[in-house]
């Protein structure tokens, strides 16, 4: 059994062979002695692998230097989408909507992350109707009335990431469009409701399966949300359905996306084998999209890009 032992003014820490000074700097990189910043973190851990829990390493855990440069990225993110609301229209090109992605990213000093991210060629991804996820914007798709369309943007701050998309529906949709739009969206609202410290991954995806199938709808399970901030994609995995009270401990520190898509028909999908990413709903059916980027803190969450 291991156990947590103290020797003068050093900590061992469970299931560690480091050995870390109260008075020393903590490991999270913030300056501060360990015992004010993340002692009292590094205790609840333990006790927790103790129970046989799964819980986060401390490389998913983000110091207030980070925050500070993921809240900058997070800004600039929102006002992208912010913009493409307020100009997106029937008759426009998903490539215009990519172009003013590029021009809006570069010009306040950030970088689009997506552009050629293992070969993807946009800065954003255009995911329109039956497309699940990650449409290629192109000169020839062009949005039309009824068309309900997700745009997917992530930017990079001084080597640090913020990642959201939103719905947009093109002038008057079918009822039927509407309210998945609406539906999904309260998937996404009801899973960070389900985020507490010291929680547990699995409830997220319990409360999202929860609302869709209630409503009728189908879950995607091939695609999920993921741990951000220093990269563009890190643990842990956040699944959108789930068993409550299982899955790893959500842990104050952590950031990361919750993106829900849900369908109107089944959950099923295929990739696109010319382009190898966009991911279509294998019965044509409709399917819609909204991701945040979460910040966990010891009073509960903080929505960062939106």
């Amino acid at each position: 059994m291991i156990v947590e032992k103290v020797y003068n003014d050093s900590v061992k820490q469970i299931g560690s062979d480091s050995v870390i000074s109260k008075n020393m700097p903590c490991w999270c990189g913030s300056g501060k002695k360990y015992k004010h910043c993340h002692q009292e973190w590094d205790d609840n851990i333990n006790v927790l692998k103790l129970q046989g829990k799964i819980v986060p390493g401390h490389d998913l855990i983000k110091n207030e230097e980070d925050i500070k440069w993921i809240k900058k990225a997070a800004k600039i993110n929102n006002e992208i989408l912010d913009m493409v609301g307020e100009k997106i229209h029937a008759g426009m090109s998903t490539e215009e909507i990519d172009q003013m992605v590029y021009d809006y990213t570069v010009s306040h000093g950030a970088i689009p992350a997506c552009l050629d991210y293992m070969g993807f060629p946009k800065s954003c991804c255009t995911s329109v109707n039956n497309e699940i996820c990650h449409g290629i914007p192109d000169k020839n798709v062009i949005l039309k009335e009824g068309d309900i369309v997700n745009v997917d943007c992530t930017t990079i701050v001084h080597r640090h990431y913020a990642d959201a998309s939103r719905m947009f529906c093109i002038g008057k949709v079918s009822d039927e469009a509407k309210r998945l739009v609406d539906v999904t969206k309260e998937c996404l609202q009801i899973g960070i409701e389900a985020v507490r410290p010291w929680g547990y991954f699995g409830d997220i995806g319990a409360a999202i399966q929860e609302h869709a199938h209630k409503n009728g709808y189908s879950v995607v399970t091939d695609f999920c949300g993921h741990g951000v901030g220093n990269a563009f994609h890190e643990d842990p995995y956040v699944h959108h359905v789930g068993i409550k009270n299982t899955g790893m401990v959500v842990a104050p520190g952590m950031v990361f996306t919750i993106e829900p898509m849900i369908n109107q028909g089944v959950s099923t999908l295929y990739i696109d084998k010319q382009n190898g990413w966009t991911a279509y709903t294998s019965d044509g059916k409709l399917s819609a999209q909204w991701e945040h980027t979460i910040y966990v803190t010891e009073k509960g969450v903080e929505i960062l890009a939106y």
